[in-house]
């Protein structure tokens, strides 16, 4: 390794405590947390959510771990604190951490060309125009993306549908990136797309995490499954988290849902639901969007980079890792990602909030993600706290304002 360095009631789940000091800070106040509580229960109530899972942790001590609502409104299943959801793009930081442990171990540097350790990627092209055929006009690369690129989006990739739109995006799907094949079986097949961009020159999110899944399996010789439950799941007692949700836990799975009107609309059912049923192994194991968790275990995840890559007194992640995922990485010729995410800008996996002013005063220096599906979290180093929120909602609008209230809540 490289040179490192609730109920409403509190309670401390013995193995995220594991992960903590014994000094406490002062609580997040409680009329936050019911703030957040209750805007969330309106939602429901007003038959915009299904439900909810919510969990906040400052330093160690649990202080709000609160289910709300149904994960299965037909049946009246109510939801519970130990609910499975589809994470999606919270899926996007565990394997970032994944590449990273390997980053630890020598087996790549940031500025290395991807090309260099996935050769079947070497020379791709960037789009300069599409034709009224459909067929592209393009230009060599100015340079071979990076490794950097590829974990801060900024690499030249978009995504399919539906993230990303036009031909490219819709060139992903027809070779078979993301669909009924393994990561070995589909990623090369990028090497006869163009790039949408040259690399570096904006921020594009993307189905980079995807290709960083396959050059996980490249660098390790693991499939990623495997290198997750080795290196994450299994040291950090992860044990509902993974690529599909096993029959004997089937019931715990939460449905998706869309507010119409004042209903609800099952989405997960449909054959075409983005991610599949998640109840079955995929073949493509999708490092961006594959996952399934619970609150509990997210937690766990999150807790590790809050307290500098430490779990049980062993360093799983050097400080030198997560210094460099936690920090902006972005060229300095793009100032900052998305318009829909004010105020941020993009480590390695993580957004990080760079103005705190515009993003509902959540601290400078707080790294995040969210998933297509709803759920969210954020870890504040500066207030040492961990909030997860889960839901199953195929309204983004509607998961964006949410968001924005809870942080609006805990943080003014």
């Amino acid at each position: 390794m490289r040179a490192n360095l609730l109920s409403k009631m509190r309670f401390v789940v013995p193995a995220v405590a594991l992960f903590f000091s014994a000094q406490i800070l002062a609580d997040v106040e409680q009329a936050r947390l019911d703030a957040v509580a209750a805007d969330l229960q309106a939602r429901i109530d007003e038959g915009k959510l299904s439900g909810a899972v919510v969990m906040v942790a400052q330093d160690g001590e649990v202080l709000m771990h609160e289910a709300m609502g149904y994960q299965n409104v037909e049946d009246q299943v109510p939801m519970s604190t130990d609910t499975i959801f589809r994470i999606f793009s919270m899926t996007k930081p565990v394997t970032g951490t994944a590449l990273m442990m390997l980053w630890d171990e020598g087996k790549f540097e940031l500025d290395d060309p991807v090309e260099m350790h996935l050769p079947e990627l070497a020379g791709m092209r960037v789009l300069v125009e599409e034709n009224d055929d459909g067929s592209w006009n393009t230009e060599p690369a100015d340079h071979p993306m990076t490794i950097r690129e590829l974990m801060s989006h900024t690499g030249g990739l978009t995504y399919f549908p539906p993230l990303g739109s036009g031909s490219i995006s819709d060139a992903y799907v027809e070779s078979g990136i993301g669909e009924e094949a393994t990561l070995a079986e589909s990623i090369p097949n990028l090497a006869n797309i163009p790039l949408l961009n040259q690399p570096g020159t904006k921020w594009v999110y993307s189905i980079s995490v995807d290709v960083q899944g396959y050059l996980i399996e490249r660098l390790s010789g693991q499939t990623l499954d495997s290198f997750f439950q080795e290196r994450i799941f299994g040291p950090l007692g992860m044990v509902d988290t993974g690529f599909f949700v096993p029959p004997e836990n089937h019931h715990r799975l939460s449905r998706t849902y869309m507010p119409s009107g004042e209903r609800l609309i099952r989405t997960d059912s449909s054959p075409e639901a983005l991610g599949g049923a998640f109840t079955e192994k995929p073949k493509f194991l999708a490092g961006g969007h594959g996952l399934v968790s619970t609150s509990t275990d997210y937690m766990k995840f999150a807790t590790l980079h809050l307290r500098n890559g430490v779990m049980d007194d062993k360093q799983l992640l050097s400080q030198e890792a997560l210094n460099l995922m936690h920090n902006n990485q972005l060229p300095e010729n793009i100032e900052a990602i998305s318009p829909v995410y004010p105020g941020n800008v993009f480590g390695l996996d993580f957004a990080i909030v760079d103005n705190s002013e515009v993003f509902q005063g959540t601290p400078t220096g707080t790294f995040w993600w969210w998933g297509i599906a709803g759920s969210w979290f954020w870890i504040d180093p500066q207030n040492k706290t961990v909030f997860i929120g889960m839901i199953q909602n195929n309204d983004l609008g509607l998961s964006f304002r949410t968001h924005a209230a809870t942080r609006n809540a805990i943080y003014n």
